[in-house]
């Protein structure tokens, strides 16, 4: 399949190699994210040499990285006297930077694990000869929790030798098209609402079936590889998954206080506080309060709600968790008829996110904060906010056919009174996402049908 976007971080990395001098990048993000295929195409016409940590033996290791060597400056002197050790092929890199090159490790905490002094010698041989050489290193890791603790936390050798960073993240809703050229609007947003944007899940979904014949085949059926990644991510980023799988799994059943999800594990108040700290970390969940509040109120975060911010793990847990041991038998058949009416509500609630994501893309306003609003019993689905110019847009989402405009406009509008932001100053702006309206001919409001999306996510490419 072809390479599709990441043009920022193609030219952060392009500019980090014509910098001149030695570069130490950490580059990380989840599994099937896109790192590696990024790294690839960063290095495409360049010098390289890539090496990916495995479970294997050290001897192993050390083998394939002396081969690796031998491969990359034609030293056929290394099948006689292999490097035996990390210092000796940090040495050895060293005496052969006259010329610009790359070294990758990827899966980097996987070498760590097998040999945890390899980041106090790189320090050692990057303090004493790398600094200076011609070398750009890119450590990368899918386990994002262990990127960080040993390549960008502070108690880390590699703290403050790196030279730069970027956590790998999810495409942008416009590049959902390119992954699927053959659905519509409306099932890539229902696509968006099961995989999210994580191009490794995209991938896996064929353009010759529809989305529920997909669903079935590749998510609800056991054996097939996104059936099990969700645990297998958690496994690989925690110890012990089990209270973060009963934590997530109140959120996705609609627990959304601290209190009720408190109540729901029966998790220490001090234990839940940091395994949703973590999770936050993970970008699994997200922990939120009305976008209007300053300051103040986000440091306190009084009456904060939590969501869980990656569609797929929402979707899993809802969908394949609770329905396991019927999937466990073989039942995909059966579990995806009973849960397909369920699907089509929960794809209603992600057309909010997918409609936050999108409203860049209108021009209404240039938005300095977007996100939920809620006081008592008013709720609006998004609120954008322009702070330098007091704008602020109000907008509500129905994944309805024929939805009736003027009505949820004369809704909108009273909830909106309720808003305190800026009141006498502000210039106020209103707008409906919906799958198609009774009549679009209304003044005062702003209305986005599926066509509308569609049109304006082409042009915006």
């Amino acid at each position: 399949m072809k390479f599709i976007n990441r043009k920022q971080e193609l030219k952060f990395l392009e500019r980090k190699f014509k910098s001149g001098r030695a570069e130490l990048i950490i580059l990380y993000g989840r599994r099937r994210i896109g790192k590696t295929e990024l790294i690839l195409k960063s290095c495409t016409n360049k010098k390289f040499a890539y090496f990916i940590g495995r479970l294997e033996s050290k001897e192993d290791t050390l083998k394939r990285f002396n081969n690796l060597l031998i491969e990359t400056f034609n030293d056929k002197k290394l099948l006689n006297y292999p490097l035996p050790n990390w210092d000796a092929v940090f040495d050895y890199i060293a005496e052969k930077t006259e010329k610009r090159i790359i070294f990758v490790f990827d899966e980097f905490p996987f070498i760590v694990e097998k040999f945890p002094e390899i980041i106090s010698v790189f320090q050692d041989k990057w303090d004493s000869k790398l600094k200076d050489s011609n070398l750009m290193v890119i450590l990368s890791g899918s386990s994002v929790s262990m990127m960080e603790k040993y390549a960008l936390d502070y108690k880390s050798p590699l703290y403050g030798r790196r030279t730069g960073q970027w956590k790998v993240d999810k495409m942008g809703i416009d590049y959902l098209r390119e992954f699927l050229p053959c659905y519509n609007i409306e099932d890539l947003i229902r696509v968006y609402s099961c995989l999210d944007t994580i191009p490794g899940y995209l991938t896996i979904f064929s353009c010759d079936k529809l989305f529920f014949e997909n669903i079935k085949d590749k998510v609800l059926s056991k054996g097939e590889f996104l059936y099990e990644e969700i645990e297998i991510l958690l496994r690989e980023e925690l110890r012990d998954p089990s209270n973060y799988m009963s934590i997530i799994s109140s959120i996705a059943g609609g627990l959304t206080t601290f209190n009720d999800i408190y109540n729901r594990t029966g998790l220490d108040k001090s234990l839940l506080s940091k395994y949703l700290h973590i999770l936050g970390n993970l970008g699994v969940i997200e922990k939120i309060i009305p976008v209007t509040e300053g300051y103040k109120a986000k440091l306190k975060a009084k009456g904060a709600l939590y969501y869980l911010k990656d569609n797929f793990f929402d979707f899993w847990f809802r969908f394949v968790y609770l329905n396991k041991q019927e999937l466990e038998k073989g039942n995909s058949e059966s579990v995806l008829k009973n849960i397909k009416p369920e699907i089509e509500r929960y794809v209603s609630r992600k057309f909010e996110g997918f409609s936050a994501e999108f409203l860049p893309f209108t021009d209404i306003i240039d938005i300095t904060r977007i996100g939920r609003w809620w006081h008592k019993d008013k709720e609006i689905d998004i609120v954008a906010l322009n702070e330098k110019t007091k704008e602020i847009l109000f907008a509500e989402c129905k994944w309805q056919d024929k939805v009736n405009a003027e009505k949820i406009l004369e809704e909108l509008k009273e909830k909106s009174k309720y808003v305190q932001w800026n009141n006498e100053k502000r210039k106020e702006h209103f707008a409906i996402f919906a799958k198609s309206f009774k009549n679009k001919k209304i003044k005062g409001v702003q209305l986005f049908d599926l066509r509308d999306i569609e049109k304006l996510l082409k042009k915006k490419k």
